[in-house]
């Protein structure tokens, strides 16, 4: 993606944030409102969809280095985006479903059924693949955990396409991982053979989980002004690709 590398245009903050609920809401049988969530397991879903949207837009990054507090304009904008990453109810189906699914293929007699990592392959990366052909950064969810247990769902991942390299039928994305602190964001990488074993190779910061399966997430444009004063504009060195969407009027 020409201008975009993690360092200079995502955040500077990792994805670490207090123990605190995502949102709260009101109930019938109660006075007090209710928390619901919890941000230390992560708001990386709504990290690389601000960006997704800061890029497009033409608006650097905030330069602050520390994640943002409870109630800041930020901060309820990466909740926002962090619940529409889930595109409820389809895309945390999806995950669950990659959850369960068998890791080798599965000879049925008659058939045989792709695994996860194999489906992700032939079906997600073409997507991807698109995506970045036509200059566009591409949302990917991740699932590192094999469980029937929907608890485990927060335990993946979410990270954002911006580059890849093609040698035969080998294949390396370079993604903004927001796990990542900024002086290796720009190493990160999920990697890839289209002729091997399905068998998926990373770099991403998940505690050493391995990546079963991937898939392209839905994403739909945000104006992040509200959120993000465009004041400090695009990092120096760093182009919009083409015209920005508020160049464009959206």
């Amino acid at each position: 993606m020409p201008g975009f590398r993690p360092s200079t245009s995502a955040f500077r903050f990792t994805n670490s944030f207090a123990p605190q609920p995502l949102l709260a809401v009101s109930a019938p049988w109660s006075t007090r409102r209710l928390g619901l969530g919890d941000a230390s397991r992560g708001l990386c879903g709504g990290m690389i969809y601000a960006v997704r949207d800061l890029f497009e837009a033409g608006i650097g990054p905030p330069p602050d280095v520390v994640a943002p507090a409870v109630g800041s304009p930020l901060y309820a904008y990466l909740v926002r985006r962090l619940l529409e990453s889930f595109d409820i109810p389809r895309g945390v189906a999806r995950y669950y479903r990659l959850m369960q699914g068998a890791d080798a293929d599965v000879n049925r007699g008659i058939r045989v059924r792709p695994g996860v990592a194999r489906t992700s392959l032939a079906d997600e990366w073409p997507r991807i693949r698109l995506d970045l052909d036509e200059g566009l950064l591409s949302p990917i969810g991740i699932i590192t955990v094999r469980s029937p247990d929907p608890r485990l769902l927060g335990l993946n991942h979410q990270v954002l396409a911006y580059a890849y390299v093609q040698a035969g039928t080998s294949i390396t994305l370079r993604v903004y991982d927001p796990n990542t602190p900024g002086d290796r964001a720009d190493e990160v990488t999920l990697s890839f053979d289209l002729a091997g074993p399905a068998r998926i190779e990373h770099s991403i910061a998940i505690g050493g989980r391995p990546v079963r399966a991937f898939f392209r997430s839905r994403y739909r444009w945000v104006d992040p002004r509200r959120a993000i004063a465009p004041a400090a504009g695009r990092p120096a060195g760093q182009e919009a690709p083409g015209r920005s969407r508020l160049e464009k009027g959206r």
